[in-house]
């Protein structure tokens, strides 16, 4: 078995029992409470930072182009404070009702679809803060630069390790 530092297991060897299905769902439903927790205080304090800007003296200099981009930051920004927040309601209002399968199912697309709308309020962030301090097209490369790794780290990794995995068990 894989032991993570926490103490949970991502596979089993071919030797050791499958897993329950109750475990199994209380597993997942556990790490995605962690997962939840960490993403969620990034995107509260992000999106605090960005209600707060347009309270500055800087903010009425802004171009229209750059207050654009400011209210699609605030708009994605808040949509991935929904996504990963919606978990914590979709369990708080179903919880008792036996669908523990299914919450756990939707909090984890709840989770994959907040954390695209985070990457892209990074983006805009940074798009944002860059264009005021360096010349626009340095800020959109720098920008772009940056949402490649996160595309990378966040996504392609993730989805290369899956990929090796499945071909390693013989999964189709």
């Amino acid at each position: 078995m894989c032991l993570l530092p926490g103490g949970s297991s991502w596979h089993r060897t071919a030797h050791e029992p499958p897993e329950p299905a109750r475990e199994r769902v209380n597993r997942r439903w556990n790490e995605i409470l962690q997962e939840t927790r960490v993403a969620q205080t990034g995107v509260q304090i992000l999106f605090g930072f960005l209600l707060s800007v347009a309270f500055t003296s800087l903010f009425r200099d802004l171009g229209t182009i750059d207050r654009a981009i400011y209210v699609l930051t605030v708009v994605l920004g808040a949509s991935a404070t929904g996504s990963l927040i919606a978990p914590v309601s979709l369990h708080r209002f179903l919880s008792g009702q036996r669908m523990k399968d299914e919450v756990v199912e939707a909090a984890s697309r709840l989770m994959m679809c907040g954390m695209v709308l985070l990457a892209l309020t990074i983006g805009c962030t940074l798009l944002l803060i860059l264009r005021v301090v360096l010349p626009s097209v340095l800020a959109e490369v720098l920008a772009g630069g940056v949402m490649l790794w996160f595309a990378l780290c966040w996504y392609a990794l993730p989805l290369r390790l899956r990929r090796r995995s499945a071909a390693q068990r013989g999964d189709t």
